[in-house]
């Protein structure tokens, strides 16, 4: 019960400080749109996207849409779309879903792999 009391406690700590990094639907929007993230997810491994400003994302070989609802980035490979929260240092992005972080990636500018 201790162990229980001492984790839950530590969580709560934490999660406030958490939550304060978590970028807005703006701040979304101004570092993605217009620009590529390099990155990796856990489930589905490397990817390099453009996320054109007229919300299509475009990768090596297919296409996707994307949109910012409620503070987060919703992503749409032709089906229902996925969303996460998402966490901007400079130029390293984090995607958070179920208040984990599920992927990372590297803001890089424009869209260099000319897709």
């Amino acid at each position: 019960m201790k162990r229980t009391f001492l984790a839950l406690a530590m969580t709560l700590a934490a999660a406030p400080a958490f939550a304060e990094t978590v970028a807005t639907g703006d701040e979304i929007t101004a570092a993605i749109s217009g620009n590529t993230v390099q990155g990796s997810m856990v489930e589905a491994g490397a990817y390099t996207e453009f996320y054109d400003a007229d919300g299509t994302i475009k990768g090596a070989d297919y296409t996707g849409t994307w949109t910012v609802e409620n503070d987060q980035m919703c992503f749409a490979y032709g089906e229902a779309p996925d969303c996460w929260s998402v966490m901007i240092e400079g130029d390293m992005v984090s995607w958070i879903k179920d208040g984990a972080v599920d992927g990372t990636g590297t803001l890089v500018a424009g869209n260099p792999n000319d897709f």
